[in-house]
């Protein structure tokens, strides 16, 4: 129960919100409960799950909290515009007229593409379809992309490769309690996805074998029956080796092999090459452990393979995943009850927010935007040429370069913070403060909105209407439960409001969120992501339906691949993967390797969760987890501030010493900025498949920091002079 004590005395009647989490990927239903003290004027909430299918009616600590960010004073209530260097009060008008006209002159000056548009993986699916919309139809330019860039592209091109569909999870969260082996590779659910967690206790209840892949020895791991400590970067090298003992065990499924894929015989060739001895070298984990694991995964009658950003964010995390999937192909462990995949998403929205034209490369429906079939049937529902269509553009990072060499003069960002959460945030910050003009939608002044000429205040969760998809891809309705504060607006009606200022009013004639989803359904029918058979109708009396739903009498698809694959010829594809990982190296001056991830209190780059007094307490300040050994050979004692340096910059965190990680790694969160933020020496190292920057290695050198006096003897807590 999540309170804000206020006193009993003279309230008001309770106000009950029935609402879901705006964090992770679970979408957890509940309610909160406002009552308010007439004589003081402050509110006490109360807060409690709601049964549903995904979290059954759990709520984490992130959920039991959440109101806290959005009743907070630090809210955005008016439109800002920078007026002699400070961030100004102004009226809508004045704000939209100047954001209209700055990005006119602009284009008129350098081109349509001289302006981009920055989204984020928690939008609604009707904010994430407007958003690429608005790129396209009301901006007219190519350079559209988000944070979700960061969080699913790796098993998104893999899947989309594999399987020819890019999903989440291939089947429901119940059939984890039917699966008889577990894989959990570089996902840590007990802090990110807690609510979960039951569903795999439960199965190891009755008998499940579960192994976890991770450098840490992790809150999820710590349920393991066996642990890989797998040194970072090394995950693909690591399933070669399991797949090479299936294979030579003769565990695979040869019927399914035959009958359902092809390249198998090239992955065996592949194979056959491999030597354990050279696998247990590359990945730091035993041979014995690689044998038990195989042994255990290709012995199961049943079995699933989940992995999330520890494999996925790293230079070749589109041929890890790959590898993991050739694992379930191999074994004949997917469309059929307790077997299959899933990429445990992260954000809130990351599975629908790339489905609908977020993405630099995709259209409505998961279409693509480089195919001419795709682009006639998007420009048929929005009633235009297809020749009026743009381009494909770039990733997020890519845009950060090209707007730091001054390519791209304006950005439009909506619902993300990007100056945090891209890699080697130096460049970034110096190319964001560089721009020409940049505006910033959003609920609180972040880091990136400081720099904005133009900050536009736009609603919360409790105040906004419209669907989300969950990471098992089904499509739930998130009612608004509250109205919205001070002058902040919805967030699709910035865009409509917007648009209708240059020139593009007749495209965005919206009133309410559900005309913007009944539009979505038609751009998306037919497609990969078929959401046409989808309503708030449905929604509203069936809690929630999966994709795809090609029409209103069809049930939802819950369990992918039963009778084929999404590939014209109905196959899914083996893929032979290198052992070598393409990631950072360490070096004499760069000696340990960095890895990033996330606590259980805290979400991406904590805008908001750090504005969230009960969740900002549990961890107050950055900290980097490091061996005892490690630390010893460093002279770094627990507590203290440690300088963590790499070719890219630095930054100042505080020393957690733990024997839980391996001695050659180092572990620092994501959600804290300035000086503590992890980005500043992470690399920027791109996926050549998906463009996922190598987040999680980075070569680094780590030394005591001792705090500077300034010549008063005064220094900040991070040792700079006040």
């Amino acid at each position: 129960m999540a309170n804000n004590r206020g006193t009993e005395r003279d309230t008001a009647p309770a106000i009950k919100m029935l609402t879901q989490c705006p964090f992770c990927s679970v979408q957890c239903k509940m309610a909160v409960e406002e009552k308010v003290d007439e004589r003081t004027g402050r509110a006490a909430y109360t807060v409690s799950g709601i049964p549903n299918a995904a979290s059954e009616g759990r709520l984490c600590v992130k959920g039991m909290n959440a109101h806290q960010h959005a009743t907070s004073r630090e809210r955005l209530l008016y439109p800002m515009l920078r007026q002699d260097g400070v961030l100004t009060r102004v009226s809508w008008e004045e704000a939209l007229n100047e954001v209209a006209g700055r990005i006119a002159a602009i284009q008129s000056n350098h081109g349509r593409d001289s302006v981009s548009v920055y989204g984020g993986g928690s939008l609604t699916n009707e904010t994430a379809y407007l958003l690429g919309k608005f790129a396209r139809i009301g901006l007219r330019t190519r350079y559209i992309d988000y944070n979700g860039r960061f969080c699913m592209s790796a098993a998104a091109s893999a899947g989309s490769k594999t399987f020819g569909i890019d999903r989440g999870l291939t089947n429901p969260l119940s059939d984890i309690a039917l699966a008889e082996c577990i894989i959990l590779a570089g996902t840590n659910i007990a802090e990110c996805q807690p609510t979960l967690m039951p569903y795999f206790t439960r199965a190891k209840e009755t008998g499940a074998f579960i192994i976890v892949i991770d450098p840490r020895v992790t809150a999820t791991a710590e349920m393991a029956d066996l642990h890989l400590q797998v040194r970072p970067g090394a995950d693909a090298a690591l399933v070669n080796g399991m797949l090479k003992i299936i294979v030579d065990e003769g565990l695979t499924d040869a019927s399914f092999v035959e009958g359902r894929t092809k390249g198998y015989e090239e992955l065996k060739s592949t194979l056959d090459e491999m030597k354990l001895e050279e696998i247990t070298a590359l990945t730091g984990v035993d041979r014995d452990r690689i044998i038990e694991a195989a042994l255990a995964y290709g012995r199961a009658k049943t079995g699933m393979v989940f992995t999330a950003r520890g494999v996925e964010q790293h230079a070749n995390g589109h041929l890890a995943v790959r590898n993991f999937l050739n694992l379930v192909l191999a074994t004949g462990k997917i469309g059929k009850p307790g077997c299959g995949y899933g990429a445990v998403t992260g954000q809130g929205n990351g599975q629908g927010g790339r489905e609908h034209g977020q993405k630099a490369d995709q259209l409505p429906g998961y279409r693509l935007i480089d195919n001419e079939q795709d682009r006639a049937y998007i420009a048929g529902v929005w009633k235009i040429n297809p020749e009026e269509l743009p381009g494909k553009g770039v990733s997020a990072y890519e845009m950060m370069e090209l707007i730091h060499r001054k390519e791209i003069k304006a950005m439009f960002v909506m619902g993300s913070n990007p100056i945090m959460s891209n890699p080697n945030a130096p460049l970034v910050e110096e190319a964001i403060e560089g721009l020409d003009f940049l505006v910033v939608a959003d609920m609180f002044l972040s880091e990136t909105a400081q720099l904005a000429d133009v900050v536009l205040p736009v609603t919360a969760y409790l105040e906004n209407t419209g669907t989300m998809t969950n990471l098992e891809g089904r499509v739930l309705l998130r009612q608004a439960a509250r109205e919205a504060p001070g002058e902040a607006v919805h967030d699709w009606q910035l865009l409509c409001s917007l648009s209708a200022r240059l020139g593009r009013a007749s495209y965005f004639t919206f009133d309410e969120s559900e005309q913007i989803f009944e539009e979505l359904r038609e751009a998306s029918r037919g497609g990969i992501a078929d959401y046409y058979g989808i309503t708030y109708e449905r929604l509203l009396q069936e809690e929630g339906v999966y994709w795809p739903c090609p029409e209103k009498d069809h049930p939802g698809t819950n369990r992918l691949f039963e009778q084929s694959f999404a590939h014209a010829d109905g196959r899914a594809v083996f893929q032979p993967v290198p052992s070598q990982s393409e990631g950072e190296a360490t070096t004499g001056a760069y000696p340990l390797l960095l890895t990033n991830g996330r606590v259980l209190s805290h979400y991406l780059t904590g805008a908001q969760t750090r504005r969230s007094p009960a969740l900002a307490a549990k961890e107050i300040e950055n900290f980097m987890e490091i061996h005892p050994e490690t630390a010893e050979r460093h002279r770094i004692e627990d507590g203290t501030l440690v300088s963590i340096q790499s070719s890219r910059g630095t930054v100042i965190v505080r020393s957690r010493l733990s024997a839980r990680i391996r001695k050659d790694t180092v572990f620092v969160p994501m959600h804290w900025g300035d000086v503590q933020n992890v980005n500043r020496v992470t690399s920027p190292s791109l996926d050549p498949f998906c463009k996922m920057p190598d987040f999680k290695v980075s070569a680094v050198q780590i030394s005591p920091f001792y705090e500077p006096e300034s010549e008063e003897g005064e220094a900040d807590e991070w040792g700079v002079s006040t």
